[in-house]
This record gives C-alpha cells, sequence and structure tokens, in this order.
C-alpha cells in the first residue's frame, strides 16, 4: 500500500481494505441466503414490466417485436448487471452504487449517487403503490361495491379525489414489514414472489393454447426502430437487481451469493419477459392489446374472462414485490451514508433486537406515503428515471477504474468483456437519459442544487473520512485517507 493515496477533500475515497464491520449498534445481520437474495431480485425486476409496459409498447410502439425490445433492454441491463456483481463480490456492504462509487470515484461521487437514489427509490415505491390501487378499486367495482370518491386518488386526477387512500396505507404496510426483521421479511418477500412466478407461468401455460401466428406478422409494424424505442421505455422494468444489492450486508455469504443472486434474477426474470411477450402478442393482435391490462383484455378475448381476474390479482401481488425491493435499497442507502458519517448518525441506529434500521424505514414509509396518496402517477414517474440510469454509469466506469487501479484486489466474480461490457452499460444509460424529458431534468436540478448546499454544510466536515483527514492533519490519530 506505499505510495498508494486515497484522496483528500471531495476526492477521498473509503479504502476498500478499510470497510470493516461496524459497532453493533449500526450493523445489520447477516441472515439471507442465496435464494432469499434472488426471490428479492425477481420480486423487483418482475411487476409492472409484464403487467403493464408489455402491452403498452406492443400497442404503440413495438408491435410482436416487444419481445425485442425486452431482449435489447434486457442485454444492456445486463452489462450494468455484470459490473455490479463484481462489486457485490469484493464490498460485500450496505448501499449498492452509492458504496462503490465512494469507494472508487470518491466521496462526493458517492454522495450525489446516494443521493439521487433516496429520492429515486423512495418515488419508485409511491408510483407502484398507486399503480397496484388502480388494480385494486378496479376489482372492488368489479364485484359491484362502492368505494367513495374521496379515497380513489390525488386531488386532480377525478371528481371528488383527495388522497390515494389505498396507496398511502400500502406504503406503511411494506415499511411495517421492513421493521419486523430482514429475515421475516425476506420470508414474505419470497413466498409472493413464489406466488408472483407461478401467476406468470399459468399466464403462459394457458396462453401459448391460444397463440395465433398470423398475429406475429407483421413482426416490425414500426420498423427496428420502434424495437429499439420500445426498449429505452421497457428498461426501467429490468433493473430490480441494483436495489436488491444494496442488502449485501444482510446477505449470509455475500462475497459468493450476492453476484450469483444478481445474475441468476435478472437471467430468470428475462426468461418469463420473452415467453409472457410472445404469448400477449400471439393471442391478440397488437393494435387490440390494451395499454394498461393488456393480458386480462387479451384472455377476455378468447372467453377466459375467469383467467382475467386471477391475472388482476396476480399483477396485485406482482407489483407488491417491487416495493418491497425498492423501499428495502432506498432505507439501505440512507443508513449506510448515515453510517459514513455524510447524514447523521442518528439515522444508521438500528433496532435492539431486529437489527434493521427501523429510524429511516419509517421515515421513508411515510415519504413515499406522502407521494403516493397526493401526487398523479404521472408527476410521480418522472422523479424515477434520472437517479437509476446516472447509478448505472458510475458503477459501470468504476468496476473500469478498479479493475485497472487495483488488479490486485480479489473478485469472488469478474464482469467478463472487460472494458467493452460495462462501456456498453454506460453507453446505452447515457443514450436512455437523452429521451427523458426537461421536466425531469429541471427536477433533479432542484434535487442536485439541494444535494450540494447539504453536502458542503454538513457532509463535507461530518464524514468519518473528513474526521480521518483532519486527525492525520493535526497529528492527533493514525489512519487517514491520504496517508
Amino acid at each position: 500500500m506505499a505510495g498508494y493515496r486515497m484522496g483528500h477533500g471531495v476526492l477521498r475515497r473509503k479504502p476498500i481494505e478499510q470497510i470493516e464491520e461496524p459497532d453493533v449498534h449500526q450493523r445489520l445481520t447477516r441472515t439471507l441466503g442465496l435464494w432469499q437474495l434472488t426471490a428479492i431480485g425477481v420480486g423487483g425486476i418482475i411487476g409492472a414490466g409484464i403487467f403493464s409496459l408489455a402491452g403498452a409498447v406492443a400497442n404503440g410502439t413495438a408491435g410482436p417485436a416487444v419481445l425485442v425490445s425486452f431482449l435489447v433492454a434486457g442485454v444492456a441491463s445486463a452489462a450494468a448487471a455484470f459490473s455490479y456483481a463484481e462489486f457485490a463480490g469484493m464490498i460485500p456492504k450496505a448501499g449498492s452504487a452509492y458504496t462503490y462509487g465512494y469507494a472508487v470515484l470518491g466521496e462526493l461521487a458517492g454522495w450525489f449517487i446516494g443521493w439521487d437514489l433516496l429520492l429515486e427509490y423512495t418515488a419508485i415505491v409511491a408510483v407502484v403503490a398507486i399503480g397496484i390501487s388502480g388494480y385494486f378499486n378496479f376489482l372492488i367495482e368489479s364485484m359491484g361495491a362502492e368505494v367513495p370518491a374521496w379515497m380513489l386518488g390525488a386531488p386532480g386526477t377525478g371528481d371528488g379525489h383527495r388522497v390515494d387512500l389505498f396507496a398511502v396505507l400500502l406504503c406503511l404496510l411494506i415499511a411495517y414489514l421492513l421493521t419486523l426483521g430482514i429475515k421475516n421479511a425476506a420470508r414474505f418477500e419470497t413466498g409472493v414472489v413464489v406466488l408472483k412466478v407461478l401467476v406468470v407461468l399459468l399466464v403462459i401455460g394457458v396462453g401459448v393454447v391460444h397463440i395465433d401466428t398470423g398475429n406475429y406478422d407483421p413482426f416490425f409494424p414500426y420498423g427496428v426502430g420502434g424495437a429499439f424505442t420500445g426498449a429505452a421505455t421497457v428498461f426501467f422494468a429490468v433493473f430490480g437487481y441494483d436495489a436488491m444489492s444494496t442488502a449485501a450486508e444482510e446477505s449470509k455469504d455475500a462475497q459468493r451469493h450476492m453476484p450469483k443472486a444478481i445474475v441468476y434474477s435478472l437471467a430468470i426474470s428475462m426468461v418469463l419477459y420473452v415467453l409472457a411477450c410472445l404469448v400477449l402478442t400471439g393471442m391478440q393482435n397488437y393494435r387490440d392489446i390494451d395499454r394498461e391490462s393488456g393480458f386480462s383484455t387479451a384472455f377476455q378475448s378468447v372467453g377466459l374472462a375467469g383467467l382475467a381476474n386471477v391475472i388482476a390479482v396476480g399483477a396485485i401481488i406482482g407489483i407488491l414485490t417491487v416495493m418491497f425491493t425498492f423501499m428495502l435499497g432506498v432505507t439501505r442507502v440512507w443508513f449506510s451514508m448515515s453510517r459514513d458519517g455524510l447524514l447523521p448518525k442518528w439515522f444508521a441506529k438500528t433496532h435492539e433486537t431486529r437489527h434493521v434500521p427501523t429510524r429511516v424505514t419509517w421515515i421513508v414509509g411515510f415519504a413515499s406515503a406522502a407521494i403516493a396518496g397526493f401526487l398523479p402517477i404521472g408527476e410521480a414517474a418522472e422523479l424515477t428515471n434520472i437517479g437509476i440510469l446516472l447509478a448505472f454509469v458510475v458503477v459501470c466506469i468504476a468496476v473500469i477504474v478498479l479493475r485497472y487501479r487495483r488488479p490486485d484486489l480479489p473478485r469472488t466474480f469478474r464482469c467478463p468483456g472487460m472494458p467493452v461490457v460495462p462501456s456498453l452499460g454506460v453507453i446505452f444509460s447515457v443514450w436512455l437519459i437523452t429521451f427523458l424529458q426537461w421536466q425531469t431534468w429541471a427536477r433533479f436540478a432542484v434535487w442536485f442544487l439541494l444535494g450540494l448546499v447539504v453536502y458542503f454544510a454538513y457532509s463535507y466536515r461530518k464524514s468519518e473520512l473528513a474526521k480521518a483527514e483532519a486527525a492525520a492533519e493535526t497529528g492527533a490519530g493514525p489512519g487517514a485517507p491520504g496517508s
């Protein structure tokens, strides 16, 4: 390590070898096995992509080539997934992209990725809650029951709407489940994910016998460009593994299990996506597919209305697991940032017996509930895109930098095709960013400026590395980052 400097100021980096087990009051319990981690990853990936986005993209953008859209998005996502897997094997700590960026690119880069993910993940939880609420209200009305208008949606979304009450309650329910302890919460998530996968397999198994191959012609009704445009849309349905990787510190054997769980969850999800797209566009002409509930209407069109209701219930259950994965993600990023001193240490306190960050979990629960209850889904969704893509860019760049800066570090998984594969992850993520609307950039700029204020007013002086740096400069203690 002689001559190896970790930087100063905003460029100071957390030495990977010095990322140790924290104090008992700031420690998470390692209880998750390989298949529980994989289930959390599948839970974050499979959801709106199958039950909503597939139909919307098939109808308006790609036609039967929605299959190609998912394949392109999957390949691009895999480039980032391999980068995440290499880091997860080296740095089995909470925080995911935030921790990786902090260790390789420096404190300021790590701070902004963490700061972005706090907003992005919380907004995703809210958006998913609003989506489930819509399915739930539909089911209640289909059974002949009446729901008061005031509780059906955010103000301005309909006559008499005051709050999306069911979405609010869902956010608080997920927060409660996460406070019970990661072992109990993971059992719930695994059970629900298994049920969701069974529903998807039921859809595929029953739907395949009703395929009319004539519906695949023309396969590219909007041209090849339509399929690539569709890939930009469905990409946001294939990145749940990044939130799952925030739970590395709660894995029993993170260095071996996390890389496998990342790859397995993406592979399982992509197989299900491809098969589901083949069934959907084969059962019904792409022009007739409903943009919001594609599979339900497809099964109705072949006389299977009863199964359509089962699919609607499956959609609710399936999308619920997405909420779990991303709320888990945001709470672990917040916890990790607080433990590093970038945010007040008060947030890093874990429950004495359950060893989970209950304080930040309830804060995120109420924050996501407020967004879900009082913002229309369109406005909430616009908060969810840019931070995830920037995290992908940072992780893909960081894995290249670290491979050449520290080739000596032991790696339980090595990203293949270095540096081509992670470079493709960067290129595709930047390309997708160009599709975002100016309103998204404006919101991001406001959040970015607020983050600058917080960082230089508090985090720059209070971080653990800042304290070590100051101690070394005054001769008050050893082990400075710049030593």
